[in-house]
């Protein structure tokens, strides 16, 4: 998650005075609005929890008003110390963490705790509405949705929330994963547009767990409900062939048959990313990222209007890191955002091992960035309980409170309609040969912008492999 403190505003308190708030953003959208000792309450918290060699260094008090400088310059120092405290997986896995954001921005979009109905959709469409607080976290809602669908405890960690945008033209851009330290329903109606949804969808890449899944009702239908949708978006590629196969079997109610073919399909499983930019095989080159099966495929479109393929393993990346900057949008001023619109621009850059011993920057600039970052670790978490031997049920294991068993009756998962005619206007594709070397090298660890969100440090790869030149 990208956390950035882009703003201050001076906001009147009790008795006609007056205080600075920092208005603390997530992926470039306000999250909450809090003052300087509501932070340094939190800071003493985690350093009383944590201790002092834990918890990064918090700016310090002053003792008379500040000006306008060292108010800038505090915003910085505050914007630093979240990004590192969210950084550190031990600081910002925290619950006291996580409920400090969640209480803030309960206050500041001032949303009284009260029991409403919120709807989350399935990938086919079909709305789950469910009965929970407003004060819910991500947690309880996924409870309460599985508890709706009747789905088993055991399976609903194998399932997440997301947040998408439904697009004019039928598409969807996931925006992200909906987190531990928000509120989901304060989250969605705070943005105020009905294109923004809650959409439930299965949070695991390999797909030998779908197994587990299938073995329920209510998992099988789920899958195949998110299956068959994937397959319209044209995420999963199918061929005239493939596509009268997988109508017959749907004709036949056989969802299990269905989804075992779908397992074998090209780009099953994948996330599919909007149109971006990449430094990838040349700068400037449009490209259409996917993310699954434990790499990133790319579709470039070159200069000369080739459409090329290529994927980057997971296993392959050294590191990678995602970045901020803002620019100016509409009536921005030439030199910079001065006192028009900004909009924040985010890129994704990994470190590839190339060949066996070159290492290579790849940039993608994307809206999208940070949900590629979240997708990239994800993998490299499983790939590591995987590695050491673990379940992955025990990753995904939720804790079982019993405060969220509100729903009032139980709603079955509706079947998709049956699929529509294949898409025979694809352009066509060719690989992205390993000579395709022209790469735009960057020196992403000199960055000096305020809002790189890891700060100096990276997102470090245990996953990360070595391996030789015949191995590419």
């Amino acid at each position: 998650m990208h956390f950035s403190i882009p703003e201050t505003e001076v906001r009147s308190g009790e008795n006609g005075s007056t205080y600075v708030a920092y208005n603390i953003h997530v992926n470039g959208v306000l999250h909450c609005r809090v003052r300087y000792s509501q932070l340094l309450g939190l800071h003493e918290q985690l350093r009383k929890e944590y201790g002092n060699n834990v918890v990064p260094t918090f700016p310090p008090k002053k003792i008379f008003t500040l000006t306008p400088a060292e108010v800038e310059q505090r915003r910085e120092q505050l914007e630093k110390y979240m990004q590192a405290v969210r950084q550190d997986p031990m600081l910002g896995g925290s619950e006291t963490f996580n409920s400090f954001l969640r209480k803030a921005q309960q206050e500041t979009q001032q949303i009284p705790t009260e029991e409403v109905h919120l709807e989350v959709y399935l990938l086919n469409g079909q709305k789950v509405k469910v009965i929970i607080l407003t004060s819910d976290q991500t947690e309880d809602v996924l409870e309460a949705v599985a508890l709706k669908l009747d789905l088993p405890d055991d399976l609903v960690g194998y399932f997440s929330l997301f947040l998408i945008r439904e697009g004019k033209d039928g598409g969807c851009t996931f925006v992200r994963k909906l987190q531990e330290f928000e509120l989901p329903y304060v989250s969605v109606t705070s943005l105020r547009n009905p294109e923004y949804r809650i959409v439930l969808r299965k949070s695991y890449w390999d797909s030998a767990y779908d197994s587990d899944v299938m073995d329920n009702r209510v998992g099988l239908n789920l899958l195949y409900a998110q299956t068959v949708s994937d397959i319209e978006r044209n995420w999963i590629l199918v061929n005239k062939d493939q596509h009268r196969q997988l109508k017959s079997l749907q004709e036949k109610g056989s969802k299990k048959e269905f989804i075992h073919l779908a397992q074998t399909l090209k780009y099953f499983g994948y996330i599919k990313f909007d149109p971006c930019i990449t430094d990838f095989p040349e700068k400037g080159c449009h490209v259409i990222v996917s993310a699954g099966n434990n790499e990133l495929n790319f579709h470039v479109k070159l200069p000369n209007d080739q459409i090329k393929e290529g994927s980057f393993k997971v296993t392959r990346m050294r590191c990678w890191r995602v970045t901020s900057s803002q620019v100016p949008v509409a009536n921005g001023t030439a030199n910079g955002c001065g006192s028009g619109k900004c909009e924040v621009k985010l890129e994704l850059a990994f470190e590839y091992l190339m060949s066996k011993d070159r290492l290579q920057w790849v940039t993608i600039t994307s809206p999208q960035a940070i949900m590629m970052s979240i997708c990239l670790q994800s993998m490299v978490d499983e790939l590591m309980v995987k590695k050491s031997g673990g379940s992955i049920k025990k990753m995904l294991k939720k804790r079982h409170n019993g405060s969220i068993r509100r729903s009032d009756s139980q709603q079955a998962v509706k079947s998709p309609p049956l699929l529509d005619s294949p898409d025979t206007n694809r352009e066509p594709v060719v690989k992205l040969g390993s000579k395709l070397t022209s790469v735009t090298l960057r020196g992403i660890s000199t960055s000096n912008s305020a809002n790189d969100i890891s700060g100096n440090n990276f997102h470090g790869n245990y996953a990360f492999e070595g391996i030789g030149d015949d191995d590419l």
